[in-house]
């Protein structure tokens, strides 16, 4: 054996260990039973690098959401508005430890979350779905400036609209500087109009477990501005009460004992998970205007079990008949095909567990659509092959220009295929990419093995003085 033979058996050996490591965790992760993959999942014992399941494997939920955008602040443009949304949504998702997460933008103003094992969506649609409008307002002790209103507020059934506002008719007996709003323990509050702290000049927000009531609290700091204003708000209203607001509800109302600049915190009868949610939706950011949902589907991990199975049971047959058809056509070269095909499968498998991508039932038809293409790629230089035979040319020649002239089509065929797949990949959405990701990976890959390994393969064959290779 050369040492050109060598070097490219030694490379190719060594993508073939390395991609097989990568692949194990894959075998030994989902040869569990799904309780305990749930179970170790929870714990946060999954392995890092791992070939992760689509909602439509997996199992989990799927919202749409749609971003109002007639309560969007005039100055700001409508993609630049569902940018940070999604943005927002993401960071809201990420904190809140849900994996493999797909946010995509679809038409102008709405947005598809997709939650592989997330399986009680009310819980995801509470967590996304909060503007997070925190403010801070002082409290006025004295109602009696507004007592028309308040007593309007008490004999009137719906006082609100669906946006936690005051309805127009009660609105107009507030005097001008105050506003009425509800508070999450009951009955009303009047407090100043002026907001000169809001949740924007936050900088971190934590949750504590266990806080002077009892209950979990919110703990929160500003930053340097904040610091500034909330010192002076509060140094100019000592023993007042200062109403902690979050979306138009009164969360607590303090006593003000000193002046507060860094830190402060917020209180009530939280329970672990709702302190939990608080502390992500103010430490992600206010969404820019509201959103709502209309659309929401859960898929049960049973019927993710049930896909896996269907989806590689159907590769499975479809891979034996290729590898059946190919040994009995083309005999000796379509064993050599057949092998070139098994590395492909195990190569686009590492490269995606490597990065983690996620595989959906498009992805799987993806990677079918690869290996098909590499068994073409095979097919075009057996059939040159065969070609040059005819011709009584030399084995070595024969297999040369079997190569060289298979290159250009086998090339241009993947080339523009790549091309389109990348054209899915940028301008698709949800399981579209993901056919796009794995068809482009197999395909990349079968250049390799179609071309690289199998060649490899012939010219280790004939430096074994086997003068003819059954085509």
């Amino acid at each position: 054996m050369s040492n050109k033979l060598a070097i490219k058996w030694g490379l190719i050996i060594l993508i073939l260990l390395g991609s097989l490591y990568y692949i194990y965790p894959n075998y030994k992760w989902y040869s569990k039973p799904l309780t305990e993959r749930e179970t170790l999942d929870t714990l946060g014992e999954r392995p890092k690098r791992m070939l992760n399941l689509g909602l439509d494997l997996r199992g989990g939920s799927s919202l749409l959401l749609e971003l109002e955008v007639s309560k969007l602040n005039g100055k700001e443009p409508l993609n630049e508005a569902m940018a940070r949304a999604i943005e927002i949504i993401r960071n809201r998702i990420d904190q809140y430890g849900v994996a493999e997460t797909s946010i995509t933008k679809q038409g102008d103003k709405w947005i598809m979350v997709q939650l592989p094992g997330v399986s009680n969506p009310q819980r995801a649609e509470e967590l996304i779905g909060k503007t997070a409008m925190l403010e801070f307002h002082i409290v006025k002790t004295d109602t009696s400036i507004a007592q028309q209103a308040f007593e309007k507020l008490e004999a009137t059934e719906k006082p609100f609209d669906e946006d936690g506002n005051l309805i127009p008719s009660i609105a107009k007996l507030v005097p001008e500087g105050y506003q009425i709003m509800r508070n999450k323990e009951g009955g009303y509050s009047l407090l100043t109009a002026e907001t000169t702290v809001t949740g924007a000049d936050l900088e971190n927000a934590r949750v504590v477990m266990m806080g002077e009531n009892g209950y979990p609290e919110v703990s929160f700091s500003f930053n340097a501005e904040g610091a500034k204003k909330f010192g002076q708000l509060t140094g100019s209203h000592l023993r007042e009460p200062l109403a902690v607001v979050l979306d138009n509800t009164v969360q607590s109302a303090p006593t003000i004992q000193a002046r507060i600049t860094r830190e402060g915190r917020i209180t009530g009868s939280f329970t672990p998970e709702e302190a939990r949610s608080l502390a992500i939706v103010l430490k992600a950011g206010a969404l820019p205007a509201p959103v709502k949902v209309i659309e929401k589907k859960t898929i049960g991990p049973t019927l993710g079990e049930d896909s896996i199975k269907s989806g590689l049971g159907a590769s499975a047959i479809a891979l034996i008949l290729i590898l059946l058809f190919m040994a009995f056509y083309y005999k000796a070269a379509g064993v050599i095909a057949d092998i070139a095909l098994l590395l492909n499968f195990v190569f686009t498998v590492a490269i995606m567990t490597y990065f983690s991508a996620t595989l959906t039932l498009p992805g799987i038809a993806g990677m079918i659509l690869s290996l098909a293409m590499a068994i073409d790629a095979n097919v075009l230089i057996i059939e040159r092959m065969r070609e040059e035979k005819v011709l009584g040319k030399p084995i070595y020649e024969i297999i040369n220009l079997g190569y060289d002239k298979a290159w250009s089509a086998i090339f241009d065929s993947n080339l523009t295929t790549i091309i389109v797949g990348a054209c899915l990949l940028q301008f698709g959405t949800g399981p579209v990419k993901g056919f796009a990701v794995t068809l482009i990976i197999g395909l990349v890959v079968s250049l390799f093995t179609a071309v690289f390994v199998t060649r490899a393969i012939y010219v280790l064959i004939l430096t074994s003085n086997t003068k003819e290779i059954s085509l």
